[in-house]
């Protein structure tokens, strides 16, 4: 993966990690929005049972199929055990939502082989790639 265009263009499922079925929440929003283009969105919740229509499992490890990129909208001190998981998985991508920022985490993914976004809005890349 050499871009952010690529990974998108390449990926069907997308796992968001602190996925809200609150429809006010970025987090839902952004989904809803992935989903309506096309996305497979599967939420990762401990504190949901379904959002978006989708199951929602408690932790990456518990999905049952394969992820393509994995969307984080955690707070930053969140993210390490969540590219862990990711890393154990061999999800080609990891995206870390508009203020979420781990470099140590990053660099470790990117070790593993594994593209990284970080502090970027997965809706609005998706918007400037198609136009």
């Amino acid at each position: 993966m050499d871009s952010i265009a690529d990974l998108l263009k390449k990926s069907k499922t997308i796992a968001v990690v602190g996925l809200s079925d609150n429809p006010l929440r970025a987090s839902h929003g952004v989904s809803a929005y992935m989903q309506s283009h096309g996305y497979r969105i599967i939420p990762v919740n401990p504190n949901c049972d379904f959002v978006l229509g989708e199951k929602s499992y408690p932790s990456l490890l518990e999905v049952p199929e394969k992820i393509d990129i994995v969307n984080i909208f955690r707070r930053s001190e969140f993210v390490p055990p969540i590219v862990e998981q990711a890393i154990q998985l061999k999800v080609p991508g990891i995206w870390m939502q508009e203020g979420v920022v781990h470099e140590p985490s990053a660099q470790k993914a990117r070790q593993s082989g594994i593209f990284v976004v970080m502090d970027e809005c997965i809706l609005k890349e998706h918007r400037k790639i198609s136009g």
